[in-house]
């Protein structure tokens, strides 16, 4: 036993001593771990975000003035007062998305219904905000408007009133999703190419060889690359999620890091046996990026991450449900946003390592065969 244990402990150093030595994958580890999760936080947000607004007051009412309060951060920036005579120049120069003209007598023309007419100008060549923003602002001024005509009149109140409240995550804000969701997918993908990328360069360098005429067994070998690999892959989201979700990006944690860790460590078991089981497939790190696509992107779409699984057909459901994904980004999110302990997620955790188990047994087997057919 301790003759197995100090040969995977040194085979796994010989895979860490392999990686340091190959750049284009340290550089991938860097990249994915920091600048590609604070773009995904940032670069594209999901809804309207600090967008240029100015107004055109000729009403200058208190329900003007109310609508004009009504728009500021971090959905739209303070609103700027213009006169109409700039409005045209304002747009053509790129200085406003959205210019709303509010007429004279705009408050006298609702107060006694004579539905009057407001104009929303919008440079739609900025199409995302474009596109949200103009429903988001008809919205602003219909609540607005609802609300000062109600209290004017002075109508009978509804019997039923809605007390919206944002859970986990009260400002929507897309860098809260975003970034940890990166995280999650991101290990996923890593652990897989790193352990692929570890056996296919051993047989591409003829290396895989010389592990044949050591005392060596198959088991060990795995198992070496299996710890090696996923050590990296967890430093990496560990670092990541320290340094650049709760650092750069200021992302609030709501559970336990540690348990979120322990969720990581056996997903990665599941997913390294995974990368050493397609490499097996593969003759070439070509064909192990093809296979990759095939299997990476349904483990990514279908796994809950990118939409919530409810909406997904039935059969779909039931099918990746027997994949790590499925339960570690079930388990992940609940630890991350929600502050779940392990009384809630211990299923979750339960069914990545019978999974990952199998995904090894799995593995395993297949990489005795391969071996067999070199010797």
């Amino acid at each position: 036993m301790g003759s197995s244990l100090a040969n995977i402990y040194r085979l796994g150093v010989k895979e860490l001593w392999s990686l340091v030595r190959d750049p284009v994958m340290l550089v991938l580890i860097v990249y994915t771990f920091s600048f590609s999760i604070y773009v995904a936080a940032t670069a594209m947000p999901g809804g309207i975000h600090n967008a240029a607004i100015a107004i055109v007051d000729q009403d200058d009412s208190p329900l003007s003035a109310r609508i004009v309060s009504s728009f500021y951060p971090p959905d739209f920036k303070t609103p700027v007062l213009i006169s109409s005579a700039v409005a045209d120049a304002g747009m053509d120069n790129g200085d406003y998305t959205f210019i709303l003209e509010i007429p004279a007598d705009f408050q006298r023309d609702v107060l006694a219904r004579r539905a009057p007419t407001l104009q929303l100008n919008v440079d739609a060549t900025r199409m995302s905000q474009a596109f949200t923003g103009n429903t988001h602002i008809q919205q602003i001024i219909g609540r607005e408007v609802n609300e000062f005509v109600q209290r004017s009149s002075d109508a009978t109140a509804l019997p039923v009133g809605l007390d919206l409240r944002m859970r986990f995550n009260p400002n929507l804000e897309q860098a809260w999703f975003g970034s940890l969701m990166e995280i999650i997918n991101n290990v996923t993908m890593l652990s897989i190419i790193l352990t692929g990328a570890a056996l296919i360069r051993e047989r591409e360098h003829g290396t895989i060889e010389h592990l044949l005429v050591m005392p060596v067994t198959p088991n060990e070998i795995m198992l070496a690359k299996v710890w090696s690999m996923g050590l990296v892959v967890a430093l990496a989201a560990l670092s990541a999620l320290i340094f650049v979700v709760q650092g750069a990006l200021h992302v609030p944690i709501q559970g336990s890091i540690s348990l979120f860790m322990l969720t990581v460590c056996l997903h990665l078991f599941a997913t390294t046996s995974m990368g050493i089981f397609l490499a097996t497939l593969a003759r070439s790190m070509p064909q192990f990026g093809m296979l990759l696509v095939l299997v990476l992107l349904p483990l990514q779409l279908l796994s809950g991450g990118t939409t919530p699984r409810e909406s997904m057909p039935q059969l779909v459901q039931d099918i990746m449900l027997a994949a790590p994904t499925t339960h570690f980004v079930a388990a992940a999110q609940a630890i991350l946003y929600r502050g779940a302990g392990l009384d809630m997620v211990w299923p979750q955790l339960l069914a990545i390592l019978s999974i990952g188990s199998l995904l090894f047994m799995a593995s395993l087997m297949r990489f005795r065969k391969t071996i067999s057919q070199m010797a």
